[in-house]
């Protein structure tokens, strides 16, 4: 059953998908779908390329005709609306701004399509540019912006006539690091302000865990999970999501009598939960930020899960270093921990302990 609260709080749909599906000829775009998004929530669609987050944004956009299910907006039954009829705001990856238009006459162009009045259209737009921090770029061609100046632009032509859900499709894509950053604090801002529905699409994962409420993970046209930030990174179902959000340790096994996980060389750990049945193949998961790293001799918890092995790498990659060990009995771990200065951090070929707690562990479903 699917949680209808964000962050605690008692919230109506605002979008509801029923058996929604696309299909072009023999393939399979996406699988029948239900998926609620309720009012106010920032939501992004995630996942890799071909994963179909792209085809259910354009449904919902009314760009694509489903080929079954239906989609209704505040209870209103939507399917087979027109785009233009349906209140909501796109913002692109490349902008589509008109580059012959000022960016007064950009974010203007919505509202003088609905022929509100001059005075009516001079006041939104100002409000809309200074929302985006664009008071004084009035005048200027697109040309003269830079790509995160033209970006908001893009937002400002969205929210100008305060449409009830924003529509984001990879809109930093384009964008240095950076400045990408900065940009994703500036949309969780507006959302914030506007307090509107935001559906968001991108492939980056960091991305996702930084501004959405929720996340709804893709995968070849169904959804993987759906669930907050937190709930991906550290209770994944699966091992699809297990490996595309964040990293991890994927160990496999099955149980034996004495209620322990026999793992490669015949090495055994304890798991989380409840007694399984012996026999049973097990695939769990520990981050690599929960795996701590130790001389051989170093004392450890009594309940802590233990491996020796020597060290293949380390990366220096700023705050943390991840650090590479293959153990004795055949396994590749990966460890990260913040970083030391370079004369303190694991040598490859150095000796080690590895441990982390049985709670740290997730069993996935195979």
């Amino acid at each position: 059953m699917q949680d209808n609260t964000v962050l605690g709080t008692q919230i109506d749909h605002t979008i509801a998908l029923k058996n929604i599906s696309k299909t072009y000829g023999s393939v399979t775009a996406l699988h029948p779908t239900d998926l609620s998004v309720v009012k106010g929530e920032f939501l992004t669609l995630l996942g890799p390329s071909g994963s179909g987050k792209t085809t259910l944004l354009n449904l919902i956009a009314g760009a694509t005709a489903p080929t079954t299910g239906t989609i209704r907006l505040d209870g209103r039954d939507i399917t087979r609306m027109p785009p233009r009829d349906r209140g909501i705001g796109m913002v692109f990856q490349n902008y589509a701004l008109m580059p012959h238009m000022t960016v007064f006459e950009n974010v203007a162009y919505p509202l003088r399509v609905r022929r509100e009045p001059a005075q009516t259209i001079r006041a939104k737009v100002t409000e809309a540019l200074e929302r985006v921090g664009l008071r004084g770029f009035e005048d200027r061609k697109p040309r003269q912006l830079s790509g995160g100046q033209q970006q908001r632009v893009g937002i400002a032509r969205c929210i100008v006539y305060s449409p009830a859900i924003i529509m984001m499709d990879e809109p930093l894509g384009a964008l240095d690091k950076n400045l990408r950053e900065q940009m994703q604090g500036e949309i969780k801002r507006l959302h914030k302000d506007l307090r509107t529905t935001v559906i968001y699409v991108t492939h980056d994962q960091e991305e996702a865990l930084n501004m959405s409420d929720r996340i709804c993970l893709m995968s070849t046209g169904q959804i993987a999970q759906l669930g907050t930030p937190d709930e991906l990174y550290f209770q994944p179902h699966n091992r699809f999501v297990a490996e595309f959000i964040g990293e991890s340790n994927l160990i496999s096994g099955r149980m034996n009598a004495a209620g322990r996980m026999l793992i490669a060389g015949d090495k055994s750990i304890a798991i989380p939960g409840a007694m399984r049945t012996e026999g049973s193949e097990l695939l769990v998961m520990v981050r690599p930020e929960k795996v701590r790293i130790g001389s051989v001799d170093q004392p450890v918890r009594d309940d802590a899960n233990v491996l020796s092995g020597e060290v293949a790498s380390s990366s220096f990659i700023g705050g943390m270093t991840r650090v590479s060990i293959n153990t004795q009995n055949g396994l590749n771990i990966t460890a990260k921990m913040v970083s030391e200065r370079a004369a303190s951090r694991p040598e490859p070929g150095a000796r080690v302990r590895l441990c982390w707690l049985p709670s740290d562990m997730v069993i996935l479903e195979k």
